[in-house]
């Protein structure tokens, strides 16, 4: 059996997303335009499957060509008959819904590989004695020798998301390293491209010198097409001594299939800035132009109040080793109008609890762009994995001067984070009933103001093309200098491309951080409607699942590396550690024996201390990491950063073998079931499934039923297509180097 970190085990906990009583309020037009933004984001969700491993694509064919031709129940029958236990059995299908949840054979909450639980060999007789290998012998054979021994290889580099010799990525050509993704990062800059829809391939030249294709997203590839502003980019360059060549195509027939529905989306739209905004994501795919997804972005922000939301594109850089490309997702959902009252609320206190956060008014945005902020009920979310939050866009020059929205995914919420008292871990006995009870309304509250007051705050100092500054160069200081600003971005600079490997999870703690420090505030408690006792129980439960969350977060951490593989969990560890600090007891972390007679450890948080310790101790470290982000000093905060984010086995905690613990009692993250649409005449049904790995493998295999087969085909065809990027130079045959 392979090594527990690499399974998924047959007990996972499987939830369904609830949105029926929302969708039944929505009008038979706004079911229509939440049906073809469905499909639209369907198809591009795909696309991750080529951005995570190689292997990823001819895996979901496979399994996508199993299950069309026999549903669960019915290969049941066939894998017992192969002599495969009911535990073995239940063990694959884990391993196919966590396939298709994760859109890839790694984990989206951690970019670790998962493998089958069962014997490769049994899993073989099951495959090729099938009804889809009896129908198509040559197809579902050739799929298994492409995929078999990859899905069950775990030689160390296989078995996490990384660059180079630290693990598998299709972000990058597979003999890519992270200078060369500085390099192409430094290429981009200089062309004022965005690597967000991009990937980087490297081949030697003639010369033996290094050739780069910076390859676009796009449904145009290399034919004519009329001039645009990514036409004239499509050439070659010499840069710092090498070759670049910007082509675009990439996902082609996906992004066709997508862009095909969003053409029929707007003819449902319900306001001008939705339709506005659906041609500008038309072109952008089209095209491969990130400038039209970020003025198909402004539309969506100005778009205020839609009963259907939605978002797509290329979005989050969590899974890019370098933190600049975005992975593909795309997400519809309906208005929860209850909690989003509370929200409207809280971002009509905003601009007075900006002013409560621990750094100078000038390293704060000159004007706050009023956003919108709702709670949703989640139809959709097609991608690696469903977040409980999000603010967006990412894009720095519009969320500094355009603003921004913020969205809580309600039924995503009520599901994901619900927490049973017999699978709590490292919590005292005493505080395991008020978790319980107030986990999920604390959540709530942090979600909110992570949302909307951590990622929606901050300013970024800047030097644009013409050389002028959006700020004053004689009267702001640093306060942690006392000095005049001694750096700034230039012009093309970003966040992330500044940053890059920090970036994101940098960005993730300090909007943890501003939540936990305004949770404290009394105003913000009532908003949410807290107070008395029931105010100081949410403000305790939530700083107390934060540093329980710190001490889980090790799980994510990679020893013989020595880094993070998310960056969510890291940035929860970096408070852990902040807190930690602060000393006078406010935090403990202490080994223990549990009732079992393994390793345990428990997690204590003194709540007569959090305001007179930690609070402190957080606006400091707060107050430093805005500092440095402002002023883009990428030095110093990657020493602070990476200073709080080393894991040692340094007394008192000793975080490493504090980390063997951890793993040992593990839970692992639950797979969600969501539902389909399916357009019937001028009617939308919404088809929804069991609770199951089998409930969610069914709601795949009745997920592209017009052109399941077809999809299959164009997604081994692509894979095929740049498979020599990953092949060791003897496995590549002749006419293919």
């Amino acid at each position: 059996m392979a090594d527990t970190q690499y399974i998924l085990p047959n007990d996972i906990g499987v939830f369904s997303l609830d949105c029926r009583e929302a969708f039944r309020l929505l009008s038979p037009t706004e079911r229509i335009y939440a049906h073809h933004l469905s499909r639209a984001a369907w198809y591009g969700g795909l696309a991750v499957l080529l951005q995570t491993s190689p292997e990823a694509p001819y895996i979901y064919a496979l399994l996508s060509r199993l299950f069309r031709a026999q549903d669960p129940d019915q290969l049941r029958q066939h894998a017992l008959a192969e002599g495969l236990t009911q535990e073995e059995y239940q063990a694959f299908l884990v391993y196919a819904a966590g396939v298709y949840s994760n859109m890839g054979n790694y984990k989206s909450f951690g970019d670790t590989k998962f493998v089958p639980n069962l014997p490769k060999e049994k899993l073989e007789r099951v495959i090729l004695g099938s009804v889809a290998a009896q129908q198509h012998p040559e197809e579902v054979r050739r799929l298994w020798q492409t995929c078999g021994e990859l899905m069950f290889s775990l030689e160390p580099r296989l078995r996490h998301l990384g660059l180079g010799k630290e693990g598998v990525t299709t972000y990058f050509s597979g003999d890519c390293t992270m200078e060369d993704a500085k390099l192409a990062q430094d290429f981009l800059d200089a062309q004022n491209l965005s690597a967000y829809n991009t990937r980087l391939f490297k081949e030697a030249s003639q010369d033996g010198k290094p050739r780069y294709e910076v390859r676009l997203a796009s449904v145009l590839g290399a034919e004519p097409a009329p001039e645009s502003e990514v036409t004239s980019k499509l050439k070659s360059y010499e840069f710092q001594g090498s070759c670049f060549q910007v082509t675009r195509g990439d996902y082609a027939p996906i992004l066709h299939k997508v862009v095909e529905h969003l053409e029929k989306a707007k003819a449902y739209a319900a306001n001008s800035h939705q339709e506005q905004m659906l041609a500008q994501y038309v072109d952008s795919f089209t095209q491969g132009s990130i400038e039209a997804h970020k003025r198909g972005s402004r539309f969506w922000i100005q778009d205020k109040g839609p009963i259907v939301e939605s978002y797509i594109g290329f979005i989050e850089s969590y899974r890019d080793p370098f933190g600049s490309r975005g992975e593909f997702e795309g997400f519809v959902a309906m208005v929860n109008k209850a909690m989003s009252a509370k929200f409207a609320r809280l971002v009509a206190s905003a601009e007075q609890l900006l002013r409560e956060l621990p750094w100078p008014p000038a390293f704060e945005k000159d004007k706050f762009l009023t956003p919108d902020f709702t709670s949703l009920d989640v139809l959709t979310f097609a991608g690696s994995g469903i977040p409980a939050g999000i603010n967006i866009p990412n894009y720095d020059d519009l969320r500094q001067t355009e603003g921004f929205k913020n969205v809580s995914l309600g039924n995503v919420l009520a599901v994901a984070y619900a927490t049973q008292r017999e699978k709590l871990t490292f919590l005292d006995e005493d505080d395991k009933d008020l978790y319980v009870r107030w986990k999920g309304p604390s959540f709530d509250v942090q979600v909110g103001l992570h949302e909307l007051l951590g990622h929606g705050s901050g300013k970024l100092f800047v030097q644009d093309e013409k050389g002028a500054f959006n700020f004053n160069q004689e009267t702001v200081i640093n306060p942690e200098t006392g000095e005049q600003i001694q750096s700034w971005y230039r012009s093309g600079e970003t966040w992330d491309s500044k940053f890059s490997t920090i970036a994101s999870s940098y960005e993730e703690c300090r909007a943890e951080s501003v939540g936990l420090y305004l949770c404290l505030n009394p105003q913000v408690l009532d908003i949410f409607g807290f107070e008395g006792a029931d105010a100081e129980d949410v403000v305790y439960v939530n700083w107390l699942n934060m540093v329980r969350a710190g001490l889980l977060a090790l799980e994510f951490y990679t020893p013989e590396a020595c880094n993070w593989r998310q960056a969510h969990m890291q940035a929860r560890f970096v408070i852990l550690r902040v807190l930690l600090e602060a000393g006078e007891g406010l935090v403990t972390v202490t080994p223990t024996t549990g009732s079992d007679g393994r390793p345990d450890a428990r997690v204590r948080l003194d709540r007569s201390k959090i305001r007179s310790v930690g609070k402190p101790a957080l606006e400091r470290f707060l107050r430093r990491l805005q500092v440095l982000k402002s002023t883009g000093d990428v030095a110093g905060g990657r020493a602070l950063y990476e200073g709080y984010a080393a894991v040692t086995d340094t007394p008192p905690e000793c975080f490493l073998t504090l980390r063997d613990t951890v793993l040992l009692r593990k839970e692992s993250r639950k797979l969600i079931v969501q539902p389909n649409t399916r357009l019937e005449g001028s009617e939308v049904q919404l088809l929804e499934y069991e609770a199951s790995a089998a409930g969610l493998i069914r709601s795949f295999s009745e997920r592209f039923p017009e052109d399941g087969p077809e999809l299959e085909e164009i997604l081994t065809q692509l894979a095929m297509a740049d498979a020599r990027f990953w092949r060791s130079p003897s496995e590549v045959p002749a006419g293919q180097a």
